[in-house]
Parts: structure tokens; C-alpha cells; sequence
């Protein structure tokens, strides 16, 4: 990016208007340790210095995600809550009847809608938004959770991929252990972005800025932006012929 202080500010405004627009008071998001929730962490306390709330939501993860969380939070001075959902994963669990032969991602997207339960639960106490931690990359490939992480009232980072993300962190003072840490959405042990989406991020940033790489990559790319679009896209709605127009 070329200014990198003018995006922030701009940034830190939008969200602001956002937030205005909608008679809240305020935002809360996930800070899962990962750099994404971070950068977002650290706009929206730009925002709202005394109205912004981090949830650290830890579900059968790797503690250091949560130490990562914690030392976000203490390097821009962010309030946060620790919610443990171990339980509320293992009774969902037991409620639907979980096989051991069911899809994994079927399974671990119930940690993500269980976030996004929390987080909204904290939205109604407290009225403040929900943001989401999506970036360009993740959004673009449809790498995200229907109803889950992709649940927010607005995303600030759909415009950056993740080599800008890492160009805000850095200038919003965000730990470098968190800034260089391997990507993973934590859904499961020893998850990886990467080797779930097939390609690095350097390959998926240089495809989206430049319209440049393999021709699998190209490929890969196009079809996973087709295949997910209804994850960007509100729900459609059947309009019979005789109330077309109304």
C-alpha cells in the first residue's frame, strides 16, 4: 500500500460511521491470536478506545492461540473476554448425534457458529456491532465460514490481502510472534490455511493484486470464487411473477 497511516485513519472512520449508522455503541469481534483478528482489534480500538470488546473463544484449541490472543490485548490495551465453548461444542456434538465418520469440516464449523453465537450474544448485551476478521484472500476463495466467521455486521479487511494485513499490523503495533505466525483457522490439530486451500498466500495475493500465476493456481482460484459466492451474497428470495415489481 502506498499509505499505509492515510488507510488506517480511513479506516478507523468507516467504522466509526458504521457503527453510528446503526444507533450502536460500539464493536466486538473474536481475537483468536492469528493476525487477522488482530489488525481488526486494532482498528476498532482506534475507533471506539472504551467501546471495543476482543473475545477470546478457545474450543478444543492449541493454547498459544489464546496466549497470542492475550498478548494483543495487551499490547494496544484492548478489554477481552475468555469464553470457553469445550462444553457447548461437546453438547452440540451430542445433540446432532456426531459420527466419527462425518465430514471433519461438517464438524469443526460448529466451533465457528458457535463463535458467532457469543459474539452476538455480546453484541445484544452491551449494543454494540459485530465485526468480522475476513480478509480479501479468505473472502475471494469463499475461505470462511457460512454463519460463522463470515457472521459479522461489517468487515474491514475485505479489501487487503493478507501481505496488507501484514503492512497494517505492523503499523498498528501488533506482536511480530503474531504477525509471522503460520495462518490456521484452529479447527482442528495441526490445521493449516495453506494446506487447506492448496496454495500459499503469497500465490493467492499475487493472483488477486496482479491477475499473474500458474495456470492451476488461476484455475483453482476461479473455481473456488464460483463455487462460493453464496457466502458472499445475501440470501436469495423467491418473487413470484404477479409480485415482480411491487
Amino acid at each position: 500500500m502506498i499509505n499505509v497511516d492515510t488507510v488506517i485513519k480511513e479506516a478507523e472512520e468507516w467504522i466509526k460511521s458504521t457503527v453510528r449508522s446503526a444507533g450502536a455503541k460500539g464493536v466486538v469481534f473474536g481475537l483468536s491470536g492469528g493476525i487477522d483478528s488482530a489488525v481488526v482489534a486494532g482498528l476498532c480500538k482506534r475507533a471506539y478506545p472504551s467501546d471495543s470488546l476482543g473475545v477470546i473463544m478457545p474450543c478444543y484449541s492449541n493454547p498459544l492461540d489464546e496466549e497470542h490472543a492475550i498478548a494483543v490485548a495487551s499490547a494496544i490495551g484492548l478489554e477481552t473476554k475468555t469464553i470457553v465453548l469445550d462444553k457447548a461444542f461437546d453438547s452440540m456434538k451430542a445433540a446432532l448425534g456426531v459420527q466419527e465418520s462425518d465430514p471433519k469440516l461438517a464438524v469443526a464449523n460448529i466451533k465457528s457458529r458457535l463463535r458467532m453465537i457469543t459474539l452476538y450474544y455480546y453484541s445484544g448485551l452491551r449494543n454494540y456491532l459485530v465485526s468480522g476478521t475476513d480478509n480479501r484472500c479468505e473472502y475471494t476463495i469463499g475461505y470462511f465460514t457460512k454463519y460463522g466467521d463470515g457472521g459479522a455486521d461489517f468487515m474491514p479487511l475485505t479489501s487487503f490481502v493478507k501481505s496488507e494485513v501484514a503492512e497494517l499490523a505492523y503499523k498498528l503495533g501488533i506482536p511480530e510472534v503474531v504477525i509471522k505466525k503460520q495462518p490456521t483457522a484452529g479447527l482442528w490439530e495441526n490445521q493449516t490455511d495453506e494446506n487447506e486451500m492448496g496454495m500459499s498466500y503469497a500465490e493467492l495475493d499475487n493472483y488477486i493484486l496482479t491477475g499473474n500465476a500458474e495456470e492451476y493456481i488461476r484455475k483453482k482460484v476461479d473455481a473456488m470464487y464460483r463455487r462460493s459466492e453464496h457466502k458472499r451474497t445475501v440470501a436469495p428470495r423467491f418473487v413470484p411473477s404477479e409480485k415482480q415489481g411491487i
